[in-house]
């Protein structure tokens, strides 16, 4: 649809300069301008002919009707144009559909879709990067396949894309967790437990601090500055708490693994806050010799009180680093090792502060590329409207809600299709994608509240049904094939007189605004677009195939561009599933 707009906005551009030579517009504006009316009966297209009426001291009804005659006579994809109060609607012609989109996109196939703004420019991306030491829950979901997913729109774009996991495998929590194993752990019982252990050594020492009345247990404030005195410890070096941090990191990552994998989601580094500690001190004396670094409270600080934020805090009054520091000298590394063009990071709104605090940091000391760094924030997750916290306990493990979904698919499998080959395989694809999906329908800025009968419902607008419907597409191809179908796309495009039903025009047209879709992503970093066209495309083409007769249409020529419609979704169904770490599944 973005060809056949540039087409529409360049002969607008001709007839507004034509009437009025001093209008400074250019195509691409007009092109944004362009709308799609909510109402299939107003046309294909809709342009607002008030946004020129300052400029061309005319009515919009006046403006539409001239730019009417204009449009229709010398666009080559519109069929007809007319003014509505004002609005200039347009129809897309059939045959433009038919001898342009369909071959297009039985040409380029897995390439359908995709722009080359990124050729040559590189992006790394920070994602998922969980605290360890504690298992995947629900929480972490948002990060790992919002992340993964802006990953994969990018490398569409043909950008050369870097994911980094920057675990966080640093910081007090190891204090609290080697206190906590000293006091009450033993290593048999930790490893046979694996990360579950941890957990439990971590939400015991953190009730031990803070207390609860409702176990009995009264608050012993002390243990905290024993955690932060173990943490320090480890960052001079002391070899004992080093050689248990990294058994408890490890541990962690083995954990983690597994989760990743059912996600089908790799990383190119996994280097964690640790990796940074050596290379914090040229960072914090950079800041101290550009006068940035003041003392308040003996703590290390930036003041930004004049940017209209709160102190950046780089360095405790012990000496031990915050996470600012760490996040600036990782940034400074990235950028000497990548030399991105857009780094980007995807945490939790929460988080909005504390990376405009050291992206104002990174400007002041100089460093040009301030502006390439992004966060990219996402809204909380409840559970049944209580607040996740591992510390309480309060969390739903994302490997049970993978195993509930897996299992729940599994049991409509065997009561539906017993027989189906490699049923664990699909069950898996199935049930960990409609969390996914389910998570990647809202739009990443709201808050959830995840309802686990809600995630795992198979009705309405779900994974399960976008990954039936491109189930459908492969079932007929493969009905095609053995019939002796060939998919051609030039002799598609010779067809291009055929007249359409409305059901294949519809769904032509939704599979034109792939490309555009895309770009919308990528501009407004924002997976639920892709998610929401695909549930567009699965709509057309279900109402096309429930409409239309495809293998047993009685015109030859009918059938075989049926037939071609229907490659050109599994096309598109494809492409849209893998930006967005969806399973193509070819039997459910």
């Amino acid at each position: 649809m973005l060809n056949i707009k540039t087409n529409i906005a360049e002969v607008l551009l001709g007839g507004v300069t034509q009437a009025c030579p001093e209008a400074a517009l250019d195509v691409q504006t007009l092109v944004t301008w362009l709308e799609y009316p909510p109402d299939a009966s107003m046309g294909d297209l809709a342009f607002p002919c008030f946004k020129l009426s300052k400029i061309m001291r005319r009515s919009p009804v006046q403006i539409a009707t001239a730019l009417a005659e204009k449009v229709a006579a010398e666009c080559e994809c519109v069929a007809s144009a007319e003014n509505v109060n004002g609005y200039l609607n347009m129809k897309i012609k059939g045959d433009y559909l038919v001898g342009s989109v369909l071959p297009e996109i039985l040409t380029k196939g897995e390439t359908y879709g995709a722009p080359d703004m990124g050729k040559g420019k590189t992006v790394v991306l920070d994602y998922s990067s969980p605290n360890l030491a504690k298992p995947f829950h629900v929480g972490h979901l948002g990060t790992t396949v919002i992340g993964h997913s802006l990953k994969k729109l990018h490398e569409f774009a043909g950008y050369k894309c870097v994911g980094i996991n920057y675990v966080g495998d640093w910081g007090t929590q190891f204090g609290k967790l080697i206190v906590a194993y000293k006091k009450w752990g033993d290593r048999k019982t930790v490893e046979e437990g694996g990360v579950d252990a941890l957990v439990d050594l971590y939400v015991r020492i953190n009730n031990a601090i803070s207390g609860n009345e409702e176990m009995g247990i009264v608050a012993d404030p002390t243990l905290a500055a024993e955690a932060r005195a173990e943490f320090l410890k480890m960052e001079q070096g002391d070899e004992e708490n080093l050689a248990l941090w990294k058994w408890l990191v490890q541990m962690s990552l083995n954990a983690n693994e597994e989760t990743y994998k059912q996600l089908g989601i790799t990383f190119d580094s996994y280097k964690g806050e640790s990796f940074y500690t050596d290379k914090m001190p040229a960072q914090i004396n950079k800041l101290r010799e550009a006068g940035l670094l003041t003392i308040s409270d003996g703590a290390s600080i930036v003041d930004l009180e004049k940017y209209g934020m709160p102190p950046c805090l780089i360095l405790k009054s012990d000496g031990a680093s915050l996470y600012p520091a760490r996040d600036i000298a990782a940034a400074v590394d990235r950028k000497e090792e990548y030399n991105y063009d857009k780094m980007i990071y995807v945490t939790a709104a929460q988080q909005s502060l504390h990376f405009a605090q050291w992206f104002k940091v990174v400007e002041l000391m100089g460093y040009d590329w301030y502006e390439q760094l992004i966060h990219v924030p996402y809204g909380m997750v409840s559970i049944n409207g209580a607040k996740l916290a591992t510390r309480t306990g309060n969390v739903v493990l994302l490997r049970d809600l993978f195993a509930a979904a897996i299992e729940k698919v599994r049991q409509i499998m065997d009561e539906k299709n017993p027989n189906l080959p490699n049923k664990d395989e699909a069950a898996e694809a199935v049930g960990v994608g409609a969390v996914v999906f389910y998570y990647l329908s809202n739009n990443r800025i709201k808050d959830i509240n995840f309802i686990m009968e809600d995630a795992l419902s198979y009705d309405g607008n779900t994974g399960p049904y976008v990954q039936y419907t491109y189930a459908r597409t492969c079932s007929i191809m493969n009905k095609a094939a053995e019939a002796g179908c060939t998919i051609d796309a030039a002799m598609v495009a010779s067809d291009a007189a055929l007249a359409l039903t409305m059901q294949e025009s519809e769904l032509l047209k939704t599979l034109s605004r792939f490309g555009e879709c895309v770009l919308g992503a990528i501009r407004d970093l924002e997976p639920s677009e892709i998610t929401r066209y695909i549930l567009d495309v699965a709509a057309a083409f279900n109402r096309f195939y429930h409409d239309c007769s495809i293998l047993s249409a009685e015109d030859a020529k009918v059938r075989d561009f049926r037939v071609a419609l229907t490659a050109a979704t599994r096309t598109v169904l494809g492409n849209a599933f893998e930006l967005i770490c969806l399973r193509k599944i070819e039997q459910i």
